[in-house]
């Protein structure tokens, strides 16, 4: 149908398609849910037991969690199996009902007036004309959910949950009817052990939604203001990208004491330098190429100012890249780790632009002890960042004393330490110099 309904519109045919409509008839097509949603929103096909759907604020969650279980209460062809115990689980009895029975996006608000399932507060339960029933249980209240058995249930914001594991396992428990007993999770994603149990259960499915994606039915001040103000910080990864953001506990560099660091704009800076970790290899799978800016004031301070770090460059690719960075920031010099092939390196830079400075570094010591003094200067609110980095400052925070925790090659951090410490560590780069304005 939505095929269908998209050709008439763009063949200027719609009034055709409705012609002769009721006012039944709109409602019917306005509730059809299959019509209107996003990919993310709809359930998976195939084999799996929960499916995981992970968003950002406002970008729709409720909504599809609602619409499937009145999918799946109402037998639609497109949600599987037909249901008759449905739990509907949220942080506490007031959520459940305030967000996902009642709230706008709740299910008395998803369906049809003929088709609208019975509201019985006093029982906690939902009713439907075909014998379906969904009940009403509290995360902060596992046992409650000891006796009862569904086949499906809807769990809302699941990382919220203080009991989560418990409430969370009792509920699997009665998972036991029908032929393929189910659940949906909605919840905007947080680091805790429930989800990413889940995340790596094979029988679970996920699905992904920023806030922006549900731009249409959000206030467009809302969003503007929410991604000038956050896009690009650990929160707004979390709360409007929808992203899991890890915390490791012995990282270098904690996430909070990034996020203190960072400003909008930097004061006149006395010294630039943009730091190259070359690659061994550019073949498919190899090592990213580190390529980090940063510059120093007068008293020392250091400003992180661009990330283009990037994989799968050849050399000529990565010297152009870190040429152009140089070249739009206006930078002292270059400076590029020469343990990966040294004479190449400064050959390759030579090539694409002889006339730019190049200083060769070469690593002695271990990555870890190489970043140590750079942490230090985090530490000491010595060090700021210009912006928002995400990807270099998830290495940041995955950096500890064993290095990144799947054992990758920590090429943005390698060029960041570069940098820094060139322009404030090295005895040449303790003594500002004078740049011209």
């Amino acid at each position: 149908m939505r095929s269908g309904l998209i050709a008439c519109a763009e063949a200027a045919r719609l009034n055709e398609f409705t012609e002769g409509f009721r006012t039944a008839d709109y409602e019917a097509l306005l509730k059809f849910w299959p019509l209107w949603a996003r990919e993310d929103q709809l359930p998976p096909q195939g084999a799996w037991r929960n499916w995981l759907i992970l968003g950002g604020r406002g970008a729709g969650k409720t909504r599809a969690g609602a619409e499937w279980v009145r999918g799946v209460a109402l037998g639609a062809n497109e949600f599987g199996e037909r249901a008759r115990q449905i739990a509907l689980v949220g942080e506490s009895l007031a959520d459940v009902r305030e967000v996902m029975i009642e709230g706008v996006s709740g299910l008395l608000g998803v369906h049809a007036r003929w088709e609208r399932p019975q509201w019985e507060p006093s029982r906690r339960r939902l009713e439907w004309k075909n014998g379906a029933v969904a009940y009403a249980f509290s995360a902060d209240d596992p046992e409650s959910l000891r006796g009862p058995q569904f086949d499906a249930a809807w769990c809302d914001e699941l990382c919220k949950w203080r009991r989560g594991e418990a409430a969370f396992d009792m509920l699997q428990f009665g998972l036991r009817l029908g032929a393929n007993p189910r659940s949906a999770i909605t919840t905007t994603p947080r680091p805790v052990p429930l989800l990413k149990r889940l995340l790596a259960d094979s029988a679970s499915v996920v699905s992904r939604a920023a806030t922006k994606a549900n731009a249409f039915q959000l206030a467009p001040q809302f969003l503007e203001q929410m991604l000038t103000r956050y896009a690009g910080t650990r929160l707004g990864r979390q709360e409007l990208d929808g992203e899991v953001i890890e915390a490791r506990a012995d990282s270098l560099f904690p996430r909070e004491r990034v996020e203190k660091a960072r400003v909008v704009t930097h004061p006149p800076l006395s010294r630039i330098v943009v730091a190259i970790d070359p690659p061994a290899s550019s073949r498919e799978g190899a090592d990213a190429c580190g390529i980090v800016a940063a510059g120093c004031d007068d008293e020392g301070k250091v400003f992180v100012l661009a990330d283009e770090s990037a994989s799968g460059l050849s050399p000529l690719q990565w010297a152009s890249r870190a040429i152009s960075l140089y070249r739009r920031i206006d930078a002292d010099r270059i400076v590029v780790e020469v343990n990966q092939g040294g004479e190449m390196a400064r050959a390759v830079l030579s090539e694409t632009d002889a006339s730019v400075p190049v200083s060769e570094v070469r690593a002695t010591r271990g990555k870890v002890l190489r970043a140590e003094p750079v942490a230090a200067l985090y530490e000491q609110g010595r060090v700021s960042h210009v912006g928002s980095f995400p990807l270099l400052e998830d290495e940041m925070a995955d950096f500890g004393a064993d290095g990144l925790s799947q054992g990758r090659s920590p090429d943005r951090l390698d060029a960041l330490v570069w940098a820094i410490t060139s322009l404030v560590l090295s005895p040449r780069g303790a003594t500002p110099r004078m740049r011209a304005l």
